[in-house]
């Protein structure tokens, strides 16, 4: 695969754990190039450049979750067909790769393609979701307490509703592996920078699907340790606050149609076949 190309950004990540997802990409492909994009305060995991698919650019800043993808893609975009965006905690067997790449190639309206996604035990994470209006992030950040509310609120937002083992489109899709057509993104553009960590991965996704198939895919797996930070880190939950606030002064907050719309068409499409769904990961 030539044509395929892959970038992880990371921060004082676990080598061990980056380690795991590096393999995965190197075992997976053969010609594929990989970019590790190190927004850390020093270049400690440099030795991570050992092998010659891997080029390392150390930025001595942190310039946030999307700009750093952004690096490698701009160097990519005229010659690779394909581009991964890949979380530092993923991990995957040799033919997952190769499963979202066939079938991206049968299709070439799919702009970007996410597969199934599992803890490491086993459990599903529920990664296909409608697009978020400010009640729906509130209520997700403070409905802990009542299990039952959150319960049904997540069974729509997270579209519960389709069992998770069908092709489906789904208008926003986990920035933890983004396989990503880069005619598509030349149309719609790359990152907005806007958004230093959070919620650039649902503007993305939403500017694809208004222009492409934004396709979940679950004949390929992948393994996501999803450690979600914000909610144990405050820093990162100023960082979470943040974004969501500049994407919905971008997209707007309670007169976005155009979100509605998406919701509505998404939700009436995948109701004719809804599925039963237990065991979800919270």
């Amino acid at each position: 695969m030539k044509d395929l190309s892959a970038s992880i950004v990371i921060y004082k990540n676990s080598a061990h754990i980056l380690a795991q997802t590096i393999y995965s990409f190197l075992s997976a492909t053969t010609e594929s190039r990989l970019f590790v994009i190190d927004n850390s305060p020093t270049d400690a995991l440099k030795y991570f450049s050992y092998h010659p698919r891997i080029t390392y650019i150390f930025n001595n800043n942190n310039v946030g979750f999307g700009a750093g993808h952004n690096i490698a893609i701009r160097e990519i975009i005229s010659t690779s067909k394909y581009h991964l965006v890949l979380n530092p905690d993923v991990y995957f067997d040799q033919h997952a790769i190769a499963k979202c790449y066939k079938f991206m190639e049968k299709d070439p309206e799919i702009g970007l393609l996410m597969p199934k996604v599992l803890y490491p035990d086993g459990r599903l994470q529920p990664l296909c979701k409608l697009l978020p209006s400010p009640q729906t992030l509130i209520m997700r950040r403070f409905l802990k307490l009542c299990s039952s509310s959150l319960e049904k609120l997540n069974y729509t937002y997270e579209l519960h509703c389709t069992g998770y083992n069908s092709i489906i489109d789904v208008p926003f899709l986990s920035g933890c592996f983004m396989f990503l057509r880069t005619t598509t993104l030349q149309d719609v553009g790359l990152f907005d920078e806007r958004f230093f960590l959070y919620t650039e991965d649902v503007d993305l996704s939403r500017r694809i699907h208004k222009a492409a198939r934004t396709v979940f895919y679950p004949d390929a797996t992948i393994y996501h340790y999803h450690e979600r930070g914000s909610y144990k880190n405050i820093n990162l939950l100023v960082h979470n606050i943040n974004s969501a606030i500049r994407y919905f002064n971008k997209w707007g907050w309670t007169t976005d149609k155009e979100r509605g719309d998406i919701n509505a068409r998404t939700l009436d499409r995948l109701m004719a076949n809804a599925q039963p769904l237990s065991g979800i990961g919270t």
